[in-house]
């Protein structure tokens, strides 16, 4: 592989910040606009509207599965790194299952019945369609699969190529880095004082799961794999993720009612034009993806450390 010129090299230092440029350049104008929306319309809506439509939906994220898994990685002959993905969606699926199983009842309602199989899944409070472990699991893999293959491939000049080399280097893996730690903090006090000063009073539960998920990962892990991860690839999967995820709940959960979120929980900023969308939803998959390739990155340096976890993450 090409060794990456200075300007590359340059680049990649500040492509956190661009990937974060790149998301405000395109967060910011479409949110003034859909703000120009002041009487939304209402979707008259038949009796049984989508007959399994969440469960067909599911194939959003199952076909790009299918087409990367066993067509574009054998394509291109890609060695995927089979254990540091399989322990990365062993570590990341569960949290997503847990999501449902401990707070679904308190976040999701899921009005319309008829859009799934109508098989409930165990969780505190109430069940749960079973489309939603299916839903968590699949999007994990489908974070990862993308990003591997946007890794290993599509961009591949950007990537490490000798992480043994690098774990070398490393040292633990667990280092505290405490700008993850006050963005957490500053963003839940920040929907807090909105929902107290301009909202209901409550807490912002829902947001401040997701902030925990995708920051958690980074305070204890981004000193040792900022350096190794692709940002071009990261910021690609990101957009692609975040585009199936608006297409799929603003114009076919909600309006549907395949699923949809408990107001009082929420921050109280809810998108109009798209069927009152949560503005928590715009950044769940930012959060999800993040977190993934921090999660995937350490797992892959421990990996190739050839070290125990515990000679790995807290040294000698």
């Amino acid at each position: 592989m090409a060794t990456p010129s200075r300007g590359v090299f340059v680049s990649q230092r500040t492509a956190s910040l661009i990937v974060v440029a790149i998301l405000a350049m395109i967060a910011v104008p479409a949110g003034i606009t859909l703000h120009t929306v002041r009487h939304p319309a209402t979707l008259t809506v038949p009796e049984n509207p989508s007959p399994y439509g969440y469960t067909w939906g599911l194939l959003l994220f199952i076909i790009p599965i299918v087409a990367i898994a066993f067509w574009f990685v054998p394509l291109e002959r890609i060695a995927i790194p089979k254990r540091a993905f399989w322990r990365t969606i062993g570590i990341l699926a569960p949290l997503g299952f847990g999501l449902d199983f401990f707070f679904a009842c308190r976040f999701f309602v899921f009005p319309n019945r008829q859009a799934t199989l109508q098989i409930d899944a165990p969780a505190l409070g109430r069940p749960v369609p079973v489309e939603e472990y299916i839903f968590y699991f699949t999007g994990f893999v489908v974070v990862l699969l993308i990003y591997l293959w946007l890794d290993e491939f599509w961009l591949n000049l950007y990537n490490v190529p000798d992480y043994k080399g690098e774990a070398e280097k490393a040292g633990r893996l667990l280092r505290f880095h405490p700008i993850s730690l006050v963005l957490a903090v500053a963003l839940i006090g920040l929907a807090v004082v909105f929902k107290m000063v301009w909202g209901d009073g409550g807490f912002p539960g829902y947001f401040a799961v997701l902030v925990a998920g995708g920051l958690v990962p980074s305070a204890g892990f981004y000193p040792s794999v900022r350096s190794l991860i692709n940002w071009r690839a990261l910021g690609l999967t990101m957009f692609l993720v975040l585009l199936i995820s608006l297409l799929w709940e603003a114009t076919l959960a909600l309006p549907y009612g395949w699923w949809n979120f408990q107001h009082p929980r929420m921050i109280g900023i809810f998108i109009g034009a798209w069927d009152d969308l949560p503005i928590e939803e715009i950044f769940v998959w930012i959060a999800v993806t993040y977190a993934t390739v921090i999660v995937f990155e350490v797992v892959k340096l421990w990996q190739a450390s050839g070290k125990t976890m515990k000679a790995a993450f807290l040294g000698k």
